[in-house]
């Protein structure tokens, strides 16, 4: 992992404290934060109504330093937390028609104006479940309205808990998502980026095919990439770093390929229920295993079982060994492309439900997926002709079905 200092100046890992004095929020950023966050507030509660003050579930805070492949890995990121709305991008936002009204009143956007922008954005329905948040906070005055925001969003939640507006209302999710390459990478993407942008360029002049993209001058000069990446390790990464201590913190290291940044992120983004359900909603499924729990020891406890039929029911073992091996496994050759069999049987092997457990266990060892349905069917056998009544027997079929990676066909 690449190291991660405070500081551009400091060796320090990216747990270390900052240098004193160098990330704390001073008592005027915290008054100017109150009274920004004050006055936004109270003009969406005007202007929208507190009932309709719903914020997104789940908000992402996407930070990145440059070249650590932010555009490219937003996607991912949206589709591994299940997000189908586009991230919201603070400099796209800030050159929307709501911001140039700001300019053309001759306000200069700062703090105020992004927080007013930001939070009116939210407020959009198809942020409700989730937003990806490019470029925030990146001050700390941005980092101080954040929490008053999620204060906000908690006090809101208590008070229409038990209403039917409940559901609008749900436990906050706030997650921090640093992607992080060292400054030497840093610096050689942005340079690679405008190598790559010039040549597009110019061959969209050519052609008249395609579209101009962005030749921006940190691309090109190896002194101001450098500077671009001391800014952000100034203010986004400092500011970012006031918020670890409060919400879900996800450093990923970015370094690698694109196949290992994303397992980065996937590691990073792990399932974490006890955070993110409503406490009586957890309460209800704490006895219910989280997945990744069982498959822990699913192995051991596999080998375990079947040498524990082996040793103890040795004859059954066997029969249902032999049972797969003659009957199963030609039907189930004949599938190997498609990769799914279903074999229905009246085998009386199976009838003890361990010899069922023992079939699912070898197809486990093996490296399928078997389940098994058992369908009873009454078939008649007599009639008393005294009384018209029907005497049935019931048939049992075992329906099992094995599923296992089919074999790819070339075509063409």
């Amino acid at each position: 992992m690449p190291t991660v200092p405070e500081k551009p100046t400091s060796a320090a890992g990216p747990d270390a404290p900052p240098p004193s004095g160098s990330a704390r929020v001073s008592d005027l950023e915290i008054k100017d934060a109150q009274l920004i966050f004050g006055a936004v507030w109270q003009r969406l509660e005007a202007e929208h109504g507190r009932e309709m003050l719903r914020f997104p579930k789940e908000i992402i805070l996407l930070g990145g330093a440059p070249g650590a492949g932010k555009g490219t890995n937003t996607r991912f990121i949206a589709k591994t937390r299940g997000l189908t709305c586009g991230p919201i991008v603070i400099s796209a936002l800030l050159d929307s028609p709501e911001a140039r009204r700001f300019k053309d009143a001759g306000i200069m956007v700062g703090d105020r104006e992004v927080i007013d922008l930001l939070f009116n954005r939210l407020l959009r329905p198809e942020y409700r479940d989730g937003v990806i948040l490019d470029g925030f906070p990146r001050t700390k005055v941005q980092v101080e309205c954040l929490k008053l925001l999620v204060d906000k969003m908690q006090e809101l939640r208590r008070q229409f808990y038990a209403t039917p507006l409940g559901i609008h209302f749900r436990q906050p999710t706030i997650h921090i998502m640093v992607l992080f390459v060292d400054e030497a990478t840093s610096v050689a993407r942005q340079l690679q980026r405008g190598v790559e942008v010039r040549a597009l360029n110019e061959e969209v002049r050519r052609t008249g095919i395609g579209e101009l993209q962005e030749e921006r001058s940190t691309d090109f000069d190896k002194a101001l990439a450098q500077r671009r990446y001391r800014v952000f390790k100034e203010q986004t990464w400092d500011a970012l770093q006031e918020l670890k201590e409060i919400f879900h913190y996800h450093f990923v290291n970015a370094q690698g390929t694109y196949e290992e940044v994303e397992q980065n992120i996937i590691r990073e983004l792990e399932y974490q229920s006890t955070l993110e359900l409503d406490p009586r909603t957890f309460d209800r499924l704490r006895a219910i295993p989280v997945a990744s729990e069982i498959v822990v020891h699913a192995r051991q406890e596999l080998v375990k079982r079947l040498d524990s039929y082996e040793l103890e029911h040795s004859e059954q073992f066997s029969c249902v060994a032999k049972f797969i091996e003659r009957k199963m496994m030609p039907i189930i050759l004949r599938h190997a492309i498609s990769g799914t069999a279903l074999v229905n049987t009246e085998d009386t092997t199976l009838e003890d439900p361990q010899a069922l457990a023992m079939l699912i266990d070898i197809f486990s060892e093996r490296g399928y997926h078997a389940a098994v349905d058992i369908h009873r069917i009454e078939i008649p056998e007599s009639v008393d002709l005294s009384t018209g009544a029907v005497k049935c027997r019931t048939k049992k079929v075992y329906r099992i079905q094995i599923r296992f990676t089919g074999s790819e066909i070339r075509r063409g």
